[in-house]
């Protein structure tokens, strides 16, 4: 079992490196945002991506539609967008031979395996709700029926960061249901003369497809094997319950300027992507330095910071890195359990 379980271990890392090489023929410089979005995607979860326009957030989600063998839609969110623009709607349908009438459902854009939501806070609060029910349930309620979609169903979010003109901040729910949220840095010097010699030629680059659905099927359901020792299971907890001010375990930035903390989908979050670091650092049990790399990643979205946080200039990961430093991997209480 042990020589099984190894085995689908690395040919887990070897599928995920491979995806790696290939979005990297296409996207210059941004492995960390790309090892996220995958990360997210082995997950089960959703990734939020934050940077001013032209830093290739748009190319990130279509060269990884390339790169997996599934369907993939894009929304281009604007102020005048609606729920049924996304979602789909009833419309009636005449029958040319009866000329009875009937309405029927067309499926909007949501209904596939890769969404890009283009620079989503563009859109109102009404249409960003649009996206609540999909991403946490999977699924779609329309005039009382329910509509499953298809597994696996992966959100790309990309945003325009808020001080921008003509953007609504995304409300608190649904940021929640974002398992990260990567910032996408504009490129150096060298990436972006490889950018440049990539972009104003003849030929463009092309991601091949490396990875079919059932494969992919197959490795998100591997992931959530992993084995997770009480003792850093309790050290991500805390870690979660150290964002809430009003908890034992707050940091005096926390209590300072934290208003609310995270969700329990933060915790279940850090668990998920430190599995998947695990077994990437080729280890079939997390560590505590797998929590601790997945920290910002999964945290700095869900925490409500107070205006004394925002006139001071303190973020979320200042105030993550601090959590990080100060609250101990191991507690005398738990050991003597």
């Amino acid at each position: 079992m042990n020589e099984q379980i190894q085995q689908q271990a690395a040919e887990f890392r070897q599928s995920f490196e491979r995806l790696m090489a290939e979005i990297g023929k296409v996207i210059v410089g941004n492995d960390e945002v790309v090892e996220g979005v995958l990360t997210a995607l082995f997950a089960g979860g959703h990734v939020l991506l934050e940077g001013v326009p032209g830093l290739g957030k748009t190319m990130l989600v279509r060269t990884l539609g390339e790169a997996l063998d599934l369907p993939f839609s894009r929304i281009q969110f604007t102020p005048d967008l609606m729920p049924a623009d996304i979602v789909g709607t009833n419309v009636v349908q005449e029958e040319p031979d009866t000329g009875r009438r009937s309405l029927q459902f067309e499926h909007g854009p949501i209904f596939t395996n890769l969404l890009l939501a283009d620079e989503i806070n563009r859109a109102t609060p009404k249409t960003q709700s649009a996206m609540l029910e999909c991403m946490q349930e999977k699924q779609i309620t329309v005039a009382g029926h329910v509509y499953p979609l298809d597994k696996p169903f992966f959100v790309m979010a990309t945003q325009n960061p808020i001080e921008m003109e003509g953007t609504y901040p995304l409300p608190e729910a649904q940021l929640d249901r974002f398992h990260l949220k990567l910032m996408v840095p504009f490129p150096k010097r060298q990436d972006l003369a490889v950018i440049l010699d990539r972009t104003t030629k003849k030929e463009s680059p092309h991601a091949e497809k490396v990875m079919g659905h059932e494969e992919i099927l197959k490795w998100m359901d591997f992931v959530r094997q992993v084995v997770v020792a009480p003792h850093v299971q309790d050290y991500a907890v805390r870690l979660v319950l150290a964002s809430h001010p009003e908890s034992e375990f707050a940091t005096d930035m926390v209590k300072r300027y934290v208003r609310f903390g995270s969700s329990p989908r933060g915790a279940q979050g850090l668990i998920l992507g430190a599995k998947i670091k695990a077994v990437r650092s080729e280890r079939y049990n997390v560590a505590f330095a797998d929590i601790g790399a997945m920290l910002l990643p999964v945290l700095r979205h869900r925490l409500v910071l107070n205006f004394e946080a925002d006139a001071e200039g303190i973020s979320s990961d200042i105030i993550l890195a601090d959590m990080l430093e100060k609250v101990p991997r191991e507690v005398a209480d738990f050991a003597a359990r």
